[in-house]
């Protein structure tokens, strides 16, 4: 599932693509032609991401809700835009290009109300302005939950995926076995901040990196990581694999419900 940094890339991209213009809105798969003609031919105000949704605002006060969940995607191209392929569930076009979306879980068209409701029920964003890491904070320093768990839900914390959680955790040398009650206010406060610099790196790169510099490919005289994930990282999907830091061999186990990966030097208990 893509995490929050794709989200908000994808933002950027829609509003670079159709913002301040009439654009057009169809539904070549049928299952969004109602919604699609409801906003056809008006403006798109704005596009917007919180955590892994994203929101899409239209002239009349709507929004199209995205959640693209395990197998969505978009496709952005020039225009005039081509016969649609596959199960495009919503297609934007103006005369500078198109985008489509297929495969997500979720696309419907919601009030500012219901936006609100989307975003109240989620925890802090990383890549959001008026992000407040407080309010995460409460939750974990009074959880007796894993660190590593409560890093991936959405209503502690925003955005953030398997990848940002394994690599953040290892950078800061925490266990993600701690409970989030024994997780320390000068721990937090460093996690949130690298969480911010490492998100926005992967918003401009579209891909995500965490290693240091004295731990690239170049640094080290190793080869570059090969991974569909791509970006350079330390613990990631490297199970069994050397620490890049220390050469202990990387450990991975099923947390809920998540493959998690962790030195157990780097990071010991």
């Amino acid at each position: 599932m893509p995490e929050g940094h794709i989200i908000h890339r994808l933002a950027g991209q829609n509003r670079q693509a159709f913002a301040g213009r009439p654009v057009r809105v169809s539904s070549p798969q049928g299952r969004f032609a109602d919604e699609a003609k409801a906003i056809d031919g008006q403006l798109l105000t704005g596009a917007e991401a919180t955590g892994k949704h994203l929101f899409l605002g239209f002239e009349e006060g709507a929004w199209v809700h995205i959640h693209l969940g395990l197998y969505g995607g978009f496709t952005f191209g020039d225009g005039p835009a081509p016969e649609p392929v596959g199960l495009v569930r919503l297609r934007l076009a103006n005369d500078g290009g198109y985008a489509d979306l297929r495969g997500p879980n979720t696309c419907a068209l919601v009030t500012d109300a219901e936006k609100a409701a989307v975003a109240a029920r989620l925890g802090p964003d990383p890549l959001r302005a008026d992000a407040d890491p407080e309010a995460a904070w409460r939750r974990i320093s009074g959880s007796r939950t894993t660190v590593a768990a409560l890093l991936m839900d959405q209503k502690v914390l925003a955005g953030v995926g398997n990848v940002y959680r394994a690599e953040v955790l290892f950078r800061h040398r925490v266990n993600p076995h701690r409970a989030g009650r024994d997780l320390t206010r000068r721990e937090w406060d460093a996690i949130w901040a690298d969480l911010v610099a490492l998100m926005r790196e992967g918003v401009a790169a579209g891909r995500i990196d965490t290693v240091r510099p004295e731990h690239t490919p170049e640094a080290m005289g190793r080869p570059p990581r090969v991974d569909d994930h791509g970006g350079e990282v330390y613990v990631y999907r490297r199970a069994a694999m050397p620490c890049l830091v220390c050469g202990t061999e990387v450990r991975t186990e099923e947390h809920a419900a998540r493959n998690l990966f962790w030195c157990p030097t780097c990071q010991a208990a």
